[in-house]
Formats: C-alpha cells, sequence, structure tokens
C-alpha cells in the first residue's frame, strides 16, 4: 500500500506533467519557468525537435508552435516510480495539431513522455 507521502509525491508529478500541457497549450511559456529548473535537459528530436537544456529549448517552442494555430495536449496513463527524492515517470500523450494554412489540416500526435524528476526545494516555502 502506498504511504500518504508516496500519494502525494505522485500527485505532483501529474500536476507537474498537467502544467507543462496547460503552459504550451495556453501559450503561456513563462509558465513553463514553474515546471522546469534552468539546467533541465529536454529532447524533443523524436518529433524532429531539438534538445538541449531548459533555456534554450523554451525560446525554440514559443519560436516555433505559434506556427500551429491549435493544439491540445491529453495525457493518461500516467506510470509513475518515486526513488526517494527522484522519480521516473511514462505518460502517453495524444496530441493533436491543426496545421497552418487555409485547409485546416489536421496532424494527430501520439507520444510518450518519458521523464526523470529531482525533488526540488519549493519557492516560497
Amino acid at each position: 500500500m502506498l504511504s500518504l507521502a508516496e500519494i502525494s509525491d505522485r500527485l505532483e508529478i501529474q500536476q507537474l506533467l498537467v502544467d507543462y500541457s496547460t503552459a504550451i497549450d495556453s501559450r503561456r511559456f513563462d509558465d513553463l519557468d514553474k515546471v522546469f529548473t534552468p539546467d533541465a535537459y529536454i529532447d524533443y528530436r523524436a518529433l524532429g525537435g531539438i534538445d538541449g537544456r531548459y533555456p534554450e529549448v523554451k525560446k525554440w517552442l514559443a519560436e516555433v508552435l505559434p506556427n500551429f494555430p491549435v493544439y491540445a495536449h491529453m495525457l493518461g496513463n500516467f506510470s509513475v516510480r518515486i526513488h526517494g527524492d527522484t522519480a521516473s515517470s511514462r505518460v502517453i500523450c495524444f496530441n493533436p495539431m491543426v496545421l497552418p494554412g487555409d485547409q485546416q489540416q489536421v496532424l494527430f500526435c501520439g507520444l510518450w513522455y518519458d521523464d526523470e524528476f529531482v525533488r526540488t526545494p519549493r519557492a516560497g516555502g
């Protein structure tokens, strides 16, 4: 049976993934500062993107994603493994993206987010 601490940790990680998706889908890229540490490594190469440290990738996201009129991240199958102050997760994402142009074509992206987490001190307490 999971302890209250393990339940809390899992919910915090799920919320972090939802916060990421909400920031991206709302085009509020500065909100990603609450999701990633400056030294976070992010890899979007599997979908034709870049990889690198968070500040570089954030800049790239803000430049590239406005080319798509509409997109939405839908997450599910949250598999979270807690290891003390670190954790890993595998989460499925379905992400329809409207392509630019007059034809309103939709690109359906299906992917897995494979993430690693490190507990950090909370801002403000």
